[in-house]
């Protein structure tokens, strides 16, 4: 294949497009669901109904799709797949100009669809529940709902993110998800309701029991997180008291360190209020932690991405 003439058509860089095609080859790649199966699968993903409807019209059946865009998606399928049991952070392809319609805007959720049947069967080769395994894949449509909130500014994130839980990568367990790694599991908090102490010392207990149970072979030594809610600067204006002071107070703080392609007042935005283009000045002060995010940022100061641990 001419990489240039695929990338320019593409619209993205060649150095993506060759990527692919290096990590990706002439791996084997699943095949889509049944379209006729799709809306029941969506809905089981928690897909929202606008973006449910803009996935089935933009469907790899249609004429929207050029042949770039079909050896892309089997192709981002296939590199996924092959990765099927790892848990480092996976770039499915490139970035996609969204402003050509539902196949381009969508591309990485028919690879997560496709990819569906390969993950539900390797948990199942783990002993893992149904209700787990359903539960954990939903996360497909809460990060859709978000990133239609967002006006398409939250999918480049979601991205690399969505190829861990059809990789077994991830598993959301009550309050939390749990991020397989090496020595430590890492913890993400998903946008599902207060953050109390109750609800996460559960979902902790629950990993205890539950990674020992389903991946014996794998030895873990401590829980671990990064995120900005873990900025020690937080303290200065939240009461001690609150579920995100008592949620950092769990942690071992390691020294602080910029993290490269890490901007913690984006994630801030991101995550706080669900908008990088709103200014300062205009965005909602309901809350304790809004006020908070906002006035520290009109001060001139800057917030921290932070890394921590706990031992299990």
């Amino acid at each position: 294949m001419d990489l240039e003439k695929t990338a320019a058509r593409l619209g993205v860089p060649v150095e993506e497009v060759d990527r692919v095609h290096r990590l990706a080859g002439h791996l084997p790649s699943a095949p889509l669901p049944a379209k006729a199966d799709a809306p029941a699968l969506l809905d089981r993903l928690a897909v929202p109904p606008d973006d449910a409807a803009e996935i089935m019209a933009g469907w790899p059946d249609s004429p929207l799709w050029t042949p770039e865009l079909r050896w892309l998606l089997d192709r981002s399928i296939a590199l996924v797949q092959a990765d099927l049991g790892g848990h480092d952070w996976l770039p499915p392809g490139p970035e996609l100009p969204r402003d050509r319609g539902p196949a381009w805007r969508h591309l990485y959720v028919y690879a997560y669809l496709a990819l569906v049947d390969v993950v539900t069967q390797y948990h199942r080769d783990h002993g893992i529940t149904e209700a787990v395994s359903w539960t954990t894949l939903a996360d497909l449509g809460r990060n859709l709902a978000i990133d239609r909130r967002m006006h398409g500014e939250g999918w480049p994130t979601m991205q690399s993110w969505l190829t861990l839980h059809p990789r077994g990568a991830v598993y959301e367990l009550g309050r939390l998800q749990h991020h397989r790694g090496d020595t430590a599991i890492s913890l993400h908090i998903p946008d599902s309701g207060p953050l109390t102490p109750d609800a996460v010392a559960a979902s902790l207990d629950e990993a205890r029991a539950f990674f020992p149970r389903h991946f014996p072979d794998e030895h873990y030594t401590a829980f671990s997180c990064g995120s900005w809610l873990l900025d020690p600067q937080l303290q200065e204006y939240l009461p001690a008291d609150s579920n995100i002071i008592r949620f950092q107070q769990r942690f071992e703080l390691e020294p602080y360190e910029e993290v490269e392609g890490v901007d913690a007042d984006v994630e801030v935005l991101r995550f706080v209020f669900r908008t990088l283009t709103t200014p300062l000045d205009q965005l909602p002060r309901r809350t304790v932690l809004q006020r908070a995010i906002v006035d520290h940022l009109l001060a001139g100061h800057h917030w921290q991405w932070r890394r921590g641990t706990f031992p299990i």
